[in-house]
């Protein structure tokens, strides 16, 4: 079938959708619109077999979904209404929900259900459950719908309970700090961790409170900057104290908005004297804490996991992991997996810090550089089998740091986008070097020119990837490290290795990594310091969600400034 997607964004959900419905052989255009009229002006272009909103916060006109089925992605069980839903669920402990695929209807939400898919709700923030549980859900039930659609099946009306609820205001979203307990305000901080953040006041300044891990080793007055550690900051509760990584400063009307930062660094110049706390090598038995790296060692495997929000790493963050890096190939292992925790990889280079940089051009550099530095260690490390555990997404440097291991393994779950091109990038991290090794220089190319996302299937079939690991999100770093277990255990191995040495020296002296490096920074050197380069515009639009000038109302996703995989907000349909 022909069948246009429609989205507000082009986020990780419609990604989703879009490979996953492509891999089954349907022709799929992409239009990222603005508004009713935009959604008319698309279906005419395209004069689709049917219409899918992944994720909609424009109205579809009542002309569009009389003339045509369209079929609106809801992300709630039947019966569920508003434009809020997954932020009520967190918000109020839910433990299970649901994703529904609507036709198109008078009335928001309400139309006859064509597929429905539950999932369990862990402990996680909005949107990692977003790119995970929910988009697992959302795919099953809309190859389920497209599957009835084309068998010639009816929907069926919503039956039972129905439950209508406004959107969940910030005022809804306040943290009392000198009642709510650690539980309470996790719970907010979960529901709002990307879009929209809790609003709060913190040392005589308004903040916007994004992301949340519980602590309770340490103590304090409810509501007081207890320790900062790798960028966050430690706040008391009434019984314990949580983590915040991010925050984002309040802006009055007409001004540009804030760029998100790590905690510290949005609070440089206020923040007291407070202690920078190591996480603990090895905490006890069920002791909560946070960390954006870990190491742990099962046998001859070794995992280095790490999880920075959103997936962008900054400079300091590059250098932590690269310094973790080393100390992991300073243990007597003989396979060592890179990731392996669920949601994001990386998307690469840190945009917000570069943004609120006081030179956006020199942080750029010195950021490019930390990856670079990051992905040499990789693919120079010659006594050991490394695999890159690609848990959620990947895009850009992000993914040529997976691309840096001998061997990539990902969730069946995943999207990648090995590309530059939608943030005006040339490209850096050995890419010209480990993408044509992977799937040749034709298909790079193509591949880089294109900047189409791509799934994990596909990836396997174009040899992108080496391995794709069929589980839910929360088995995944117990199956990686199964497998990297089993992997460990061949007794193949240790000449693996001693090949690889010889391999790597052999290309040395032929073409050495470092004329690569050259190459590629040369080119990323004169788009930084070009100031009329589109990368700073579209980097501008990215952080501070700006919308770039279109020629309509419709955008086609090869327009599009868009940074690929970083979420935007659940939307309205």
């Amino acid at each position: 079938m022909r069948i246009l997607l429609v989205a507000s964004s082009f986020n990780s959900l419609t990604q989703r959708v879009l490979v996953e419905l492509r891999d089954r052989g349907h022709t799929v255009p992409v239009e990222v619109t603005l508004d009713g009229a935009a959604v008319r002006e698309a279906v005419a272009r395209h004069a689709p077999d049917l219409v899918v909103a992944p994720m909609l916060k424009a109205v579809v006109p009542r002309d569009v979904w009389t003339a045509h089925r369209c079929l609106i992605v809801h992300p709630g069980p039947v019966g569920d209404r508003g434009p809020s839903s997954l932020d009520h669920a967190i918000h109020d402990g839910a433990e299970e929900w649901g994703v529904t695929v609507l036709q198109a209807d008078e009335e928001m939400d309400a139309g006859d259900v064509w597929a429905s898919e539950p999932f369990r709700v862990p402990e996680v923030g909005k949107s990692d459950l977003y790119r995970n549980e929910l988009s697992d859900a959302a795919v099953a039930a809309v190859l389920l719908a497209v599957e009835r659609v084309a068998a010639g099946a009816t929907p069926r009306p919503q039956t039972g309970e129905i439950r209508a609820r406004p959107a969940l205001r910030q005022q809804e979203r306040r943290i009392s700090w000198g009642e709510d307990t650690t539980e309470t305000v996790l719970r907010i901080l979960r529901a709002a961790d990307s879009q929209p953040g809790v609003p709060d006041r913190l040392l005589d300044a308004e903040w916007f409170l994004h992301g949340g891990h519980p602590e309770d080793g340490l103590r304090g007055r409810p509501g007081a900057l207890l320790a900062t550690r790798a960028g966050a900051v430690c706040r008391a509760t009434v019984d314990g104290a949580v983590w915040i990584p991010e925050l984002r400063a309040r802006t009055g009307p007409g001004r540009p908005r804030a760029c998100k930062l790590p905690a510290t660094l949005a609070l440089a110049g206020l923040l007291p004297d407070l202690p920078e706390l190591p996480a603990p090598a090895c905490p006890a038995p069920g002791r909560r804490t946070w960390s954006d790296i870990r190491y742990r060692e099962q046998g001859p495997v070794g995992v280095l996991s790490f999880a920075f929000p959103g997936g962008a790493m900054s400079t300091d963050q590059c250098r932590r992991l690269l310094d973790a890096y080393e100390v992991a190939r300073g243990c007597p292992t003989s396979v060592l997996v890179l990731g392996g925790q669920r949601d994001f990889f990386s998307n690469g280079i840190h945009l917000n810090v570069i943004e609120a940089a006081a030179d956006p051009a020199a942080e750029s550099w010195a950021n490019i550089n930390a990856m670079n530095d990051l992905v040499e260690a990789v693919l120079t490390t010659t006594d050991r089998l490394v695999v890159s555990a690609i848990g959620g997404n990947a895009a850009a440097g992000g993914m040529m740091l997976a691309l840096a291991a001998d061997e990539v393994w990902c969730r069946s779950g995943s999207v990648l986008n090995p590309h530059y091109r939608r943030m005006g990038l040339y490209g850096s991290e050995y890419w010209t070097r480990t993408l044509p090794g992977k799937v040749g220089e034709a298909l790079a190319a193509r591949l880089m020119e294109e900047a189409r996302p791509v799934s994990a299937a596909a990836s396997l079939d174009m040899g992108l990837v080496d391995r794709v690991v069929d589980c839910g999100p929360g088995e995944f770093a117990d199956e990686i490290t199964r497998l990297a277990l089993q992997l460990a255990s061949r007794g193949g191995l240790p000449s693996r290795i001693a090949a690889k040495k010889a391999e790597l020296e052999r290309r040395e002296a032929v073409a050495p990594l470092a004329a690569a490096r050259e190459q590629e920074l040369s080119r990323m050197r004169a788009i930084f310091d070009d100031p009329a380069a589109s990368y700073h515009a579209r980097r501008r639009a990215f952080v501070r969600k700006e919308v770039p000038e279109r020629r309509s109302g419709t955008a086609r996703v090869r327009e599009r400034a868009d940074r690929p995989n970083v979420e935007q907000d659940q939307g309205r349909k």
